[in-house]
């Protein structure tokens, strides 16, 4: 999966010449007349639910209403995710979400809603690169001697994941076949703040995760590979796992704001000019970088293009549980 360049994607946003037809689509229909609920179906801490919280602030600038942040997490983010499917199709209701959410089309195909039918999307919000990190007093000092310790007899490797259907699942599960060990996934609610908080201490060996950039630039961690298929500018050092022969670790993490299917289109567009706006916002566009996240292109922001891009992350995440015979409990 080819990533746009970073100082493009600034470039797009920050410089964007529609940004004033979006501000006067912002304010030209009516505005919400009670507080808007985003349901991030995580628990907080983790890489969705900051990011949403970051944009709170300049959504409710630009919509005249709070932006009420509501963690529902459980049931690999199904529990949450449910819950704005079925919610009033009104635009007081909103989910923000991430690759999770397309992976879990295939995962778990008895949900009780169907992605595509149900939900819709509002626009994309981020994108980040997945690192494997592990904890400090790990044995290995690079990704050849990773892999030579996960393949010694009887080793017993403890793998952080945030929940069946997310990022690290994948990035354990796909690694650990990709290596030929076994190893005992342990799940943390979102990931996030607890598994970062259990490799520091060394109660689990790795995980897959965007939000451990400060912790290996305090060498509190050790980095031993991105999960893309190139090399990751803000850490040039750590080498990218499809160039290493791991060819299924091209891991794009990206979020997104959706909505209930029947949303009206009218809402649909207040809401999506009111995130295009906060896309641009330069505290917005810095916080997302001090986590190594870049916001997607304008020409990406659209309703269009977010839709268009979840049904690809669908099918492109559906080829890889069925290639992988990758399974969740029901």
């Amino acid at each position: 999966m080819k990533l746009p360049h970073r100082r493009q994607f600034l470039h797009l946003v920050a410089g964007a010449a529609a940004l004033p037809a979006i501000s006067r689509i912002a304010g030209a229909q009516s505005r919400p007349t009670r507080p808007i609920t985003i349901i991030v179906p995580y628990a907080p801490g983790g890489a969705g639910d900051l990011a949403v919280r970051v944009l709170s602030e300049p959504l409710a600038a630009t919509l005249g209403q709070n932006v009420i942040i509501e963690n529902v997490s459980g049931g690999s983010a199904l529990i949450g995710t449910g819950r704005v499917a079925r919610a009033a199709p009104d635009g007081y209701t909103l989910l923000g979400h991430n690759m999770a959410l397309a992976a879990n089309v295939s995962l778990f195909p008895k949900a009780t809603f169907n992605v595509e039918k149900d939900l819709i999307a509002v626009g994309l919000v981020n994108y980040g690169v997945p690192i494997l990190v592990g904890r400090k007093s790990l044995a290995a000092n690079s990704l050849d001697e990773l892999v030579a310790w996960m393949k010694q007899p009887g080793r017993h490797i403890k793998f952080a994941h945030g929940g069946v259907g997310s990022m690290s699942y994948f990035c354990a599960v796909l690694f650990a076949r990709a290596v030929g060990a076994d190893i005992d996934l342990i799940p943390y609610r979102g990931g996030g703040a607890p598994a970062l908080t259990d490799l520091l201490a060394g109660h689990v060996d790795l995980y897959c995760t965007n939000l451990a950039g400060e912790l290996l630039k305090a060498s509190r961690l050790k980095g031993f590979g991105v999960a893309s298929k190139d090399r990751f500018a803000p850490y040039p050092n750590l080498p990218s796992l499809v160039q290493s022969g791991f060819a299924d670790m091209d891991i794009l993490f990206w979020q997104g704001i959706f909505a209930p299917a029947a949303t009206p289109k009218l809402v649909l567009e207040k809401l999506n000019a009111a995130l295009r706006l906060a896309l641009a916002d330069p505290k917005v566009i810095r916080n997302f970088e001090q986590t190594d996240f870049s916001v997607f292109p304008e020409r990406e922001q659209t309703i269009t293009a977010a839709n268009s891009f979840l049904h690809q992350e669908i099918v492109r995440w559906g080829q890889v549980v069925r290639t992988n015979h990758i399974e969740a409990e029901q």
